[in-house]
């Protein structure tokens, strides 16, 4: 599950996916277990819910460069598109609200766009946050 935004800047509405999986990790009883993997540039914590293993994913680079993270991890841990979720943010949607999409085009995001390339799949379900227009 990688939370896509742009590492550093906490707090702003693109950043929205890596405050969602701060969220999740304290759920999961995790948020403790934060640490750094250099070897796909991100912050990483495993956890486990309802019998499945989590990979928890903060790409520590900016928004468009984020798919670098999430495609290093998925060969790291031996995942495939497939297995990728993908937690962003999304102007379209009115703020707070969520939706779920199975695979397709990024709608313009450029961290959505980042990982299909760097995946080379579209196939990742995405977890879409509604932060509305300014």
């Amino acid at each position: 599950v990688a939370g896509l935004g742009n590492y550093g800047m906490r707090g702003t509405r693109h950043s929205v996916g890596m405050e969602v999986l701060d969220q999740l990790a304290r759920r999961l009883a995790v948020a403790e277990g934060w640490r750094v993997d250099k070897r796909c540039c991100a912050d990483v914590a495993l956890a486990t819910a309802h019998g499945l293993e989590l990979v928890l994913l903060k790409p520590r680079r900016f928004m468009n460069l984020n798919g670098l993270s999430v495609a290093s991890a998925a060969e790291i841990y031996s995942l495939g598109p497939g297995d990728v979720y993908l937690v962003h943010d999304d102007l379209d949607k009115a703020l707070g609200k969520v939706a779920i999409k199975l695979g397709g085009s990024a709608r313009g995001h450029n961290g959505v766009q980042s990982c299909i390339s760097a995946l080379q799949s579209s196939e990742m379900t995405r977890l879409r946050i509604g932060i509305g227009r300014p």
